[in-house]
Protein backbone atom coordinates (compact mmCIF):
# COMPACT_ATOMS: atom_id res chain seq x y z
CA UNK A 1 0.00 0.00 0.00
CA UNK A 2 1.27 3.45 -0.84
CA UNK A 3 0.41 7.00 0.06
CA UNK A 4 -1.08 9.14 -2.69
CA UNK A 5 -2.08 12.81 -2.84
CA UNK A 6 -5.74 13.48 -3.52
CA UNK A 7 -6.80 16.70 -5.23
CA UNK A 8 -9.10 17.45 -2.29
CA UNK A 9 -6.93 18.74 0.52
CA UNK A 10 -8.60 17.55 3.69
CA UNK A 11 -7.90 18.66 7.20
CA UNK A 12 -8.69 16.48 10.16
CA UNK A 13 -10.11 18.11 13.28
CA UNK A 14 -10.44 15.64 16.11
CA UNK A 15 -12.17 18.00 18.51
CA UNK A 16 -13.32 21.57 18.91
CA UNK A 17 -10.25 23.77 18.48
CA UNK A 18 -9.37 25.86 21.47
CA UNK A 19 -5.99 27.38 22.27
CA UNK A 20 -3.08 25.71 20.52
CA UNK A 21 0.39 25.00 21.89
CA UNK A 22 3.73 24.76 20.11
CA UNK A 23 3.50 21.77 17.82
CA UNK A 24 4.66 20.82 14.36
CA UNK A 25 3.05 19.07 11.41
CA UNK A 26 4.96 17.36 8.61
CA UNK A 27 3.13 16.42 5.44
CA UNK A 28 3.96 13.15 3.73
CA UNK A 29 6.06 14.62 0.92
CA UNK A 30 8.37 16.20 3.48
CA UNK A 31 8.67 13.26 5.89
CA UNK A 32 11.90 11.38 6.26
CA UNK A 33 11.98 8.08 4.39
CA UNK A 34 12.07 6.25 7.73
CA UNK A 35 8.92 7.97 9.02
CA UNK A 36 7.08 7.61 5.73
CA UNK A 37 7.86 3.90 5.49
CA UNK A 38 6.91 3.26 9.13
CA UNK A 39 3.56 5.02 8.75
CA UNK A 40 2.85 3.27 5.45
CA UNK A 41 3.52 -0.12 7.03
CA UNK A 42 1.37 0.58 10.09
CA UNK A 43 -1.40 2.04 7.96
CA UNK A 44 -1.37 -0.87 5.52
CA UNK A 45 -1.54 -3.44 8.31
CA UNK A 46 -4.44 -1.67 10.01
CA UNK A 47 -6.40 -0.78 6.88
CA UNK A 48 -6.25 -4.37 5.65
CA UNK A 49 -7.52 -5.59 9.01
CA UNK A 50 -10.24 -2.94 9.11
CA UNK A 51 -11.44 -3.67 5.58
CA UNK A 52 -11.62 -7.40 6.31
CA UNK A 53 -13.33 -6.96 9.68
CA UNK A 54 -10.38 -8.47 11.55
CA UNK A 55 -11.11 -7.00 14.98
CA UNK A 56 -8.49 -9.18 16.68
CA UNK A 57 -5.65 -7.61 14.67
CA UNK A 58 -7.04 -4.12 15.20
CA UNK A 59 -7.38 -4.66 18.94
CA UNK A 60 -3.83 -6.00 19.15
CA UNK A 61 -2.61 -2.73 17.63
CA UNK A 62 -4.60 -0.54 20.05
CA UNK A 63 -2.68 2.00 22.11
CA UNK A 64 -2.93 0.92 25.78
CA UNK A 65 -4.17 4.38 26.79
CA UNK A 66 -7.16 3.93 24.43
CA UNK A 67 -8.40 0.64 25.87
CA UNK A 68 -11.58 2.30 27.15
CA UNK A 69 -12.38 3.40 23.57
CA UNK A 70 -12.33 -0.13 22.18
CA UNK A 71 -16.11 -0.57 21.93
CA UNK A 72 -16.41 2.47 19.68
CA UNK A 73 -13.44 1.42 17.56
CA UNK A 74 -14.78 -2.12 17.21
CA UNK A 75 -18.13 -0.69 16.04
CA UNK A 76 -16.28 1.37 13.43
CA UNK A 77 -14.45 -1.73 12.19
CA UNK A 78 -17.74 -3.60 11.89
CA UNK A 79 -19.19 -0.73 9.84
CA UNK A 80 -16.20 -0.66 7.49
CA UNK A 81 -16.77 -3.94 5.63
CA UNK A 82 -19.79 -2.86 3.54
CA UNK A 83 -18.17 0.51 2.85
CA UNK A 84 -14.93 -0.96 1.51
CA UNK A 85 -16.42 -4.04 -0.17
CA UNK A 86 -15.56 -4.29 -3.85
CA UNK A 87 -12.68 -1.83 -3.66
CA UNK A 88 -9.04 -1.57 -2.66
CA UNK A 89 -7.79 0.78 0.01
CA UNK A 90 -5.33 3.49 -0.98
CA UNK A 91 -4.07 6.29 1.24
CA UNK A 92 -5.07 9.82 0.35
CA UNK A 93 -2.83 11.72 2.72
CA UNK A 94 -0.73 11.46 5.87
CA UNK A 95 0.19 13.99 8.54
CA UNK A 96 2.96 13.51 11.09
CA UNK A 97 2.28 15.51 14.25
CA UNK A 98 4.84 16.30 16.93
CA UNK A 99 3.59 17.57 20.29
CA UNK A 100 6.47 16.15 22.31
CA UNK A 101 7.51 19.61 23.51
CA UNK A 102 4.30 20.02 25.50
CA UNK A 103 4.71 19.84 29.26
CA UNK A 104 1.26 18.31 29.83
CA UNK A 105 -1.96 17.38 28.07
CA UNK A 106 -3.40 20.37 26.24
CA UNK A 107 -5.76 21.43 23.45
CA UNK A 108 -3.34 21.51 20.55
CA UNK A 109 -3.46 22.86 17.02
CA UNK A 110 -1.20 21.75 14.19
CA UNK A 111 -0.80 24.00 11.17
CA UNK A 112 0.17 21.95 8.14
CA UNK A 113 1.43 23.28 4.81
CA UNK A 114 3.38 21.78 1.95
CA UNK A 115 6.58 23.31 0.61
CA UNK A 116 4.83 25.26 -2.14
CA UNK A 117 2.19 26.63 0.22
CA UNK A 118 -0.60 25.32 -2.01
CA UNK A 119 -2.04 23.17 0.77
CA UNK A 120 -2.84 24.66 4.19
CA UNK A 121 -4.44 22.45 6.79
CA UNK A 122 -5.24 22.84 10.47
CA UNK A 123 -5.47 19.80 12.71
CA UNK A 124 -6.77 20.28 16.25
CA UNK A 125 -6.80 17.75 19.06
CA UNK A 126 -8.47 18.05 22.42
CA UNK A 127 -6.57 17.39 25.64
CA UNK A 128 -3.66 15.85 23.74
CA UNK A 129 -0.86 14.31 25.85
CA UNK A 130 2.72 15.11 24.88
CA UNK A 131 3.98 12.82 22.14
CA UNK A 132 4.12 12.09 18.44
CA UNK A 133 1.01 11.32 16.41
CA UNK A 134 -0.09 10.71 12.84
CA UNK A 135 -3.36 11.06 10.95
CA UNK A 136 -3.91 8.90 7.87
CA UNK A 137 -6.76 9.34 5.41
CA UNK A 138 -7.61 6.48 3.06
CA UNK A 139 -10.20 5.64 0.40
CA UNK A 140 -11.62 2.32 -0.81
CA UNK A 141 -11.16 2.94 -4.52
CA UNK A 142 -13.79 1.36 -6.82
CA UNK A 143 -15.99 0.36 -3.88
CA UNK A 144 -19.66 1.21 -4.63
CA UNK A 145 -19.93 3.15 -1.36
CA UNK A 146 -16.43 4.63 -1.74
CA UNK A 147 -15.59 3.93 1.90
CA UNK A 148 -13.23 6.29 3.69
CA UNK A 149 -10.98 5.59 6.67
CA UNK A 150 -9.60 8.09 9.15
CA UNK A 151 -6.85 6.41 11.18
CA UNK A 152 -5.18 8.16 14.12
CA UNK A 153 -1.88 6.71 15.29
CA UNK A 154 0.28 7.45 18.32
CA UNK A 155 3.95 6.62 18.79
CA UNK A 156 4.28 4.16 21.67
CA UNK A 157 7.70 4.53 23.25
CA UNK A 158 7.71 1.22 25.19
CA UNK A 159 7.10 -0.84 22.05
CA UNK A 160 8.85 1.56 19.65
CA UNK A 161 5.91 1.32 17.25
CA UNK A 162 2.93 3.21 15.85
CA UNK A 163 -0.29 2.08 17.56
CA UNK A 164 -3.94 2.85 16.92
CA UNK A 165 -5.35 5.80 18.87
CA UNK A 166 -8.61 6.38 16.97
CA UNK A 167 -10.65 5.34 13.96
CA UNK A 168 -13.52 6.71 11.92
CA UNK A 169 -15.15 5.20 8.82
CA UNK A 170 -17.85 6.56 6.54
CA UNK A 171 -19.00 6.36 2.94
CA UNK A 172 -17.55 8.60 0.28
CA UNK A 173 -20.67 8.34 -1.88
CA UNK A 174 -24.42 8.12 -1.32
CA UNK A 175 -26.94 7.10 -3.95
CA UNK A 176 -24.03 6.84 -6.37
CA UNK A 177 -22.93 10.45 -5.92
CA UNK A 178 -19.78 11.80 -4.22
CA UNK A 179 -19.22 15.01 -2.29
CA UNK A 180 -18.35 17.04 -5.37
CA UNK A 181 -21.67 16.07 -6.98
CA UNK A 182 -23.63 17.10 -3.89
CA UNK A 183 -21.73 20.40 -3.75
CA UNK A 184 -22.65 21.20 -7.34
CA UNK A 185 -26.22 20.06 -6.67
CA UNK A 186 -26.43 22.33 -3.64
CA UNK A 187 -25.36 25.30 -5.72
CA UNK A 188 -28.05 24.54 -8.31
CA UNK A 189 -30.73 24.47 -5.60
CA UNK A 190 -29.63 27.47 -3.54
CA UNK A 191 -32.08 29.94 -5.10
CA UNK A 192 -35.01 27.62 -5.84
CA UNK A 193 -35.09 25.24 -2.88
CA UNK A 194 -33.14 26.54 0.16
CA UNK A 195 -33.89 23.56 2.39
CA UNK A 196 -32.74 20.96 -0.12
CA UNK A 197 -29.70 23.10 -0.90
CA UNK A 198 -28.77 23.40 2.80
CA UNK A 199 -28.79 19.67 3.41
CA UNK A 200 -27.05 18.98 0.10
CA UNK A 201 -24.21 21.16 1.36
CA UNK A 202 -24.20 19.13 4.59
CA UNK A 203 -24.06 15.93 2.54
CA UNK A 204 -21.17 17.27 0.47
CA UNK A 205 -19.20 18.09 3.62
CA UNK A 206 -19.96 14.69 5.18
CA UNK A 207 -18.73 12.81 2.11
CA UNK A 208 -15.53 14.79 1.72
CA UNK A 209 -13.53 13.00 4.43
CA UNK A 210 -14.00 10.44 7.18
CA UNK A 211 -13.88 12.72 10.22
CA UNK A 212 -16.40 15.30 11.35
CA UNK A 213 -14.26 18.20 12.45
CA UNK A 214 -11.88 19.83 10.01
CA UNK A 215 -10.44 23.06 8.69
CA UNK A 216 -9.44 23.44 5.07
CA UNK A 217 -9.88 26.06 2.36
CA UNK A 218 -12.28 23.79 0.44
CA UNK A 219 -14.52 23.14 3.40
CA UNK A 220 -14.46 26.79 4.46
CA UNK A 221 -15.56 27.77 0.96
CA UNK A 222 -18.38 25.22 1.09
CA UNK A 223 -19.61 26.48 4.46
CA UNK A 224 -19.41 30.10 3.32
CA UNK A 225 -21.63 29.28 0.36
CA UNK A 226 -24.04 27.42 2.62
CA UNK A 227 -24.21 30.35 5.04
CA UNK A 228 -25.48 32.58 2.24
CA UNK A 229 -28.65 30.52 1.78
CA UNK A 230 -31.80 32.42 2.77
CA UNK A 231 -34.03 31.43 4.38
CA UNK A 232 -31.97 28.70 6.01
CA UNK A 233 -33.40 25.78 7.99
CA UNK A 234 -31.47 26.91 11.06
CA UNK A 235 -33.46 30.13 11.26
CA UNK A 236 -36.75 28.24 10.75
CA UNK A 237 -36.26 25.64 13.47
CA UNK A 238 -38.03 24.75 15.67
CA UNK A 239 -40.75 24.41 13.06
CA UNK A 240 -44.51 24.13 13.74
CA UNK A 241 -46.44 22.09 11.17
CA UNK A 242 -50.26 22.22 11.17
CA UNK A 243 -51.82 18.82 10.47
CA UNK A 244 -55.61 19.01 10.71
CA UNK A 245 -56.55 19.51 14.34
CA UNK A 246 -52.96 18.88 15.45
CA UNK A 247 -49.71 20.77 15.16
CA UNK A 248 -46.41 18.93 15.05
CA UNK A 249 -43.28 20.61 16.36
CA UNK A 250 -40.03 19.76 14.58
CA UNK A 251 -37.04 20.37 16.85
CA UNK A 252 -34.30 19.49 14.37
CA UNK A 253 -33.49 18.17 10.92
CA UNK A 254 -30.12 16.72 9.99
CA UNK A 255 -28.40 14.48 7.50
CA UNK A 256 -28.70 10.84 8.58
CA UNK A 257 -26.57 8.40 6.58
CA UNK A 258 -26.76 5.55 9.08
CA UNK A 259 -28.23 3.23 6.41
CA UNK A 260 -25.71 4.43 3.82
CA UNK A 261 -28.44 6.41 2.09
CA UNK A 262 -28.95 10.16 1.70
CA UNK A 263 -31.67 10.37 4.36
CA UNK A 264 -32.67 13.25 6.60
CA UNK A 265 -33.43 12.70 10.26
CA UNK A 266 -36.48 14.58 11.58
CA UNK A 267 -36.68 15.00 15.37
CA UNK A 268 -40.22 15.85 16.53
CA UNK A 269 -42.00 16.32 19.83
CA UNK A 270 -44.04 13.16 20.39
CA UNK A 271 -47.46 13.00 22.02
CA UNK A 272 -46.05 10.29 24.24
CA UNK A 273 -47.60 7.22 22.64
CA UNK A 274 -45.70 4.04 23.40
CA UNK A 275 -47.54 1.37 21.43
CA UNK A 276 -45.21 0.52 18.49
CA UNK A 277 -48.00 0.72 15.90
CA UNK A 278 -49.27 4.03 17.26
CA UNK A 279 -45.73 5.39 17.36
CA UNK A 280 -45.20 4.46 13.71
CA UNK A 281 -48.52 6.08 12.77
CA UNK A 282 -47.49 9.25 14.56
CA UNK A 283 -44.08 9.27 12.90
CA UNK A 284 -45.59 8.77 9.46
CA UNK A 285 -47.94 11.71 10.03
CA UNK A 286 -45.00 13.90 11.03
CA UNK A 287 -42.98 12.92 7.97
CA UNK A 288 -45.96 13.58 5.69
CA UNK A 289 -46.51 17.01 7.22
CA UNK A 290 -42.83 17.83 6.89
CA UNK A 291 -42.76 16.94 3.19
CA UNK A 292 -45.90 18.99 2.57
CA UNK A 293 -44.11 21.97 4.09
CA UNK A 294 -40.88 21.29 2.18
CA UNK A 295 -41.87 19.36 -0.97
CA UNK A 296 -38.47 19.75 -2.62
CA UNK A 297 -36.94 17.43 -0.03
CA UNK A 298 -38.86 14.49 -1.52
CA UNK A 299 -37.08 14.77 -4.88
CA UNK A 300 -33.60 15.40 -3.52
CA UNK A 301 -33.13 12.83 -0.76
CA UNK A 302 -33.62 9.10 -0.41
CA UNK A 303 -35.90 9.06 2.62
CA UNK A 304 -36.60 10.27 6.15
CA UNK A 305 -35.80 9.00 9.62
CA UNK A 306 -38.27 9.90 12.36
CA UNK A 307 -36.97 10.52 15.90
CA UNK A 308 -39.55 10.93 18.66
CA UNK A 309 -38.58 13.33 21.45
CA UNK A 310 -40.33 13.13 24.83
CA UNK A 311 -39.10 14.29 28.23
CA UNK A 312 -35.67 14.92 26.83
CA UNK A 313 -35.35 11.41 25.41
CA UNK A 314 -34.75 10.99 21.65
CA UNK A 315 -35.95 7.66 20.25
CA UNK A 316 -35.45 6.48 16.65
CA UNK A 317 -38.81 5.26 15.34
CA UNK A 318 -38.27 4.25 11.72
CA UNK A 319 -36.86 5.12 8.32
CA UNK A 320 -39.03 5.31 5.21
CA UNK A 321 -38.00 5.88 1.58
CA UNK A 322 -39.76 8.86 0.03
CA UNK A 323 -41.96 6.62 -2.13
CA UNK A 324 -43.48 5.07 1.03
CA UNK A 325 -44.29 8.38 2.74
CA UNK A 326 -47.86 9.53 1.93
Amino acid sequence: MRFCRNVFAAAVLLAVPIMGFAATCTMQDEMSLQDRNALAAAGARLSDAIASGDTATVKAALLPAETSSWDGIRAAVEQAAPLTSGGHVQFRDAFLLDASSQAASADTQFFCANASGSMNITISMHNLPPGRYAVLLADALSAPLAGQLGIILAWDQPSSSWLLAGLSVRPGALDGHDGDWYWRHARSLAKVDPWSAWYSYDTAAYLSLPLDFLSSPNLEKLRQEQAQIEPSPHTALPLSLPDGDRTWKIDGVNLDASLHEADLGVAYESTGVTDPAALRTEATAVMTAFLKAQPGIRANFHGLWAYAVKNGQRTPVMELPMAKIP
